[in-house]
């Protein structure tokens, strides 16, 4: 993912996280979605049309594109749901859709050298999980994991999107990939374990009088 790109794909997590959380109303939250989503629909439809090189390079062009898609589509998704007051079924099951593709991608930057790295192979895996927790919370109406779902979206779009994004546009990934990578999966893991397990409240239905005014951001947002 570029580095720009990337930026404000943590930018729209974070937002989308503090919604859930209650933090944020869920209609003043579309617009950031809409921008967001129509910047990661527009660059990859370019990238397309214009991948140039050896037949491998056009490949890789196009593949690293693909993956653009599932984040512009999934905010443009939300974005509607927001708006229109959607049930979020459908983008539930979008959302596991999503999920596998992007453990593909992680296999993807694990093992193929000539398309990324570790420490994206690792990001993309924490991107699966996020995605995963929004089939749960969207497509099987587990509505107890809102509040952990929008912890752990707000959290990836600072450790996924803006850190990663400022190394690549300071010029500074290639010689801290490696280390991130490690430091990445470690803190994830203690994290988003840590806030599973030792911290309950985030796994609790909200009060009945709490559950009218959280119901349209848990049915209509994901990562």
């Amino acid at each position: 993912m570029g580095a720009v790109g990337l930026l404000y794909v943590g930018a729209v997590l974070f937002l989308n996280g503090v919604m859930l959380y209650g933090w944020v109303d869920a209609k003043s939250a579309a617009p950031m979605n809409i921008f967001v989503g129509a910047m990661q629909v527009i660059t990859p439809t370019y990238i397309i049309f214009t991948a140039s090189g050896t037949p491998a390079e056009v490949t890789n062009q196009i593949l690293f594109a693909s993956g653009l898609y599932l984040f512009g589509f999934t905010y443009l998704y939300v974005a509607i749901n927001l708006l229109a007051g959607l049930d979020g079924t459908g983008l539930g099951f979008f959302s596991l859709f999503v999920a596998v593709c992007a453990v593909v991608f992680a296999g993807l930057n694990f093992w193929r050298t000539d398309f990324g790295d570790n420490a994206f192979g690792v990001i993309w895996l924490s991107w699966a999980f996020l995605w995963g927790l929004f089939f749960l919370l969207l497509g099987l109406k587990r509505g107890a994991l809102g509040r952990y779902t929008g912890a752990v979206a707000a959290i990836e779009g600072i450790v996924t999107g803006a850190i990663p994004a400022f190394l690549l546009l300071t010029g500074k990934w290639a010689d801290n990939s490696d280390w991130y990578a490690v430091a990445l999966a470690i803190f994830l893991i203690v994290v988003f374990g840590g806030l599973y397990f030792g911290a309950p409240q985030l796994r609790q239905a909200p009060p009945e009088s709490e559950s009218e005014s959280e119901s349209a951001p848990a049915a209509a947002v994901p990562a």
